[in-house]
């Protein structure tokens, strides 16, 4: 299943941020770098001659830069739930879950999706469920229908 996460880089939450950075051992004063960037930012909008009033963002991370796909990998590196025959894959900003469904037994896979979405939930990642699709690929050599999943 290919998850996509709604304005993925506008909901990184600074806060838990840097409770991932300085348990992964990040320097003090790098994680604060980090965040004094991402918090308080002036944000506006500007068309040819018009231009919005200010907002002061201190969700997410400026658009167009280098450094925030590497801190939304950063944000979502905590889930880690795998086993044998199912594993989340990492795309920056998408994610899959791919899983050998065998004998009719989907139940890891199942559980895998279901842990993953409130996953989400707890860090205020919402998944974009236009965008978000199941791909299932059928070896068998006769015809089944294949289970739908919710």
């Amino acid at each position: 299943m290919f998850f996509d996460f709604s304005s993925a880089f506008n909901t990184i939450q600074p806060l838990f941020l840097g409770d991932t950075l300085q348990l992964s051992g990040l320097d003090h004063h790098l994680t604060s770098w980090i965040l004094d960037y991402l918090t308080n930012r002036p944000q506006y909008v500007r068309t040819r001659e018009c231009q919005s009033d200010t907002i002061i963002c201190s969700t997410g991370g400026p658009q167009r830069t280098v450094l925030v796909p590497l801190l939304f990998t950063l944000y979502t590196a905590d889930f880690t739930h795998n086993t044998a025959i199912c594993h989340r894959q990492k795309f920056f900003d998408d994610s899959a879950i791919v899983g050998l469904i065998s004998n009719e037994d989907d139940r890891d896979y199942k559980e895998l999706t279901q842990d993953f979405s409130l996953w989400c939930r707890r860090n205020h990642l919402q998944l974009n469920a236009g965008k978000t699709k199941e791909l299932m690929v059928d070896f068998r050599r006769h015809q089944h229908s294949p289970p739908q999943h919710q």
